[in-house]
């Protein structure tokens, strides 16, 4: 049993769910998430806050049931705060740059790595070898930036990459 999903998910100052069936939106002053959940677990909002349970006793419907309460706390976390990764390059002549939509990858190839910058991602380079991938989506947010990683994965002998 999840001890966590026991737990009811706290909607901060600003923030706004709306259940509607199996559908949860949540609303902040970043924008508008929204998360379609599975028929095994029941979703309610009570006294400002989520509440998250089993429909049944059985394994399946107990295991979605945590995964449902933690989606639906990393979506609150995501329309207040938001989440930001941090990607280094090293390597000589390595560099990233934003030019335009795209991000501009100089990784030692022959050309230039070009990769467009999805919407509902921040994308940005303070230094030519540095990249902070932003959003408000914690999923998106990282699948953006293991893609970025896979271009050029650091070698295991001098991490060049």
């Amino acid at each position: 049993m999840s001890r966590l999903a026991k737990q009811p998910v706290l909607l901060p100052e600003g923030v706004s769910a709306t259940v509607n069936g199996q559908d949860v939106t949540v609303k902040g002053k970043l924008g508008e998430l929204s998360l379609a959940v599975n028929d095994e677990v029941c979703v309610e909002m009570k006294d400002g806050s989520v509440i998250v349970s089993p429909k049944s006793s059985t394994r399946f419907s107990r295991n979605i049931w945590g995964t449902v309460h933690s989606l639906l706390r990393g979506m609150v976390e995501g329309v207040t705060k938001g989440f930001k990764k941090e990607l280094q390059i090293q390597g000589v002549g390595y560099r990233a740059a934003i030019q335009g939509k795209d991000l501009v990858l100089q990784l030692g190839f022959s050309h230039e790595v070009r990769y467009a910058i999805p919407a509902g991602i921040d994308i940005k380079c303070p230094s030519q070898v540095e990249i902070e991938v932003s959003g408000m989506d914690k999923q998106k947010v990282g699948q953006v930036a293991a893609e970025i990683f896979s271009f050029r994965p650091p070698e295991p002998y001098k991490g060049k990459g």
